[in-house]
């Protein structure tokens, strides 16, 4: 606004030197302004960039709060056949798997507390649940593995 003043105020003869003194002045006072305009944009921009720096930490954390089993997966295949791989596709299928049996255990051994008006999951309804779930030889070695599990994590 200051400039535009000055350029109604004079507008023939008297430009050159009018602009000569309002410039110095403006100079200081813009000189003077600067610093304390610049401060403020200044901490616009940290909120900013943190917000972009949280943004970012968002995207890590969404990476790193999906949780899977492959590791876990993978470190069984390793120890059954240690010269074999697995692509990821076979691995995204044996993750699914382990889901949907964890799905159906969970809701299973949900079913047996509440019939028998326990307020908690113990190792004994998972068991029962698994014995419900798993078909023949399958669930006798699941109960047998999990049973020397629970006694090993006892027992340490």
């Amino acid at each position: 606004m200051f400039s535009n003043s000055q350029t109604e105020m004079a507008p023939k003869g008297e430009k050159k030197p009018a602009e000569k003194k309002p410039v110095e002045e403006k100079k200081s006072t813009v000189a003077e302004k600067t610093p304390a305009e610049k401060k403020p944009k200044a901490g616009k921009k940290l909120p900013k960039d943190g917000g972009a720096a949280a943004g970012d930490k968002k995207k890590k954390r969404n990476k790193k709060s999906v949780e899977t089993y492959k590791i876990y997966i993978f470190k069984v295949l390793k120890q059954v056949h240690p010269d074999i791989g697995i692509s990821s596709k076979a691995m995204g299928i044996m993750n699914s798997f382990i889901n949907d049996i964890f799905e159906k255990l969970a809701a299973e051994s949900s079913r047996l507390a509440r019939y028998n008006k326990k307020p908690t999951i113990t190792s004994r309804e998972i068991q029962t649940a698994v014995r419900l779930v798993l078909p023949g030889e399958l669930a006798k070695h699941a109960v047998s593995e999990g049973t020397k599990a629970v006694t090993k994590f006892t027992s340490s």
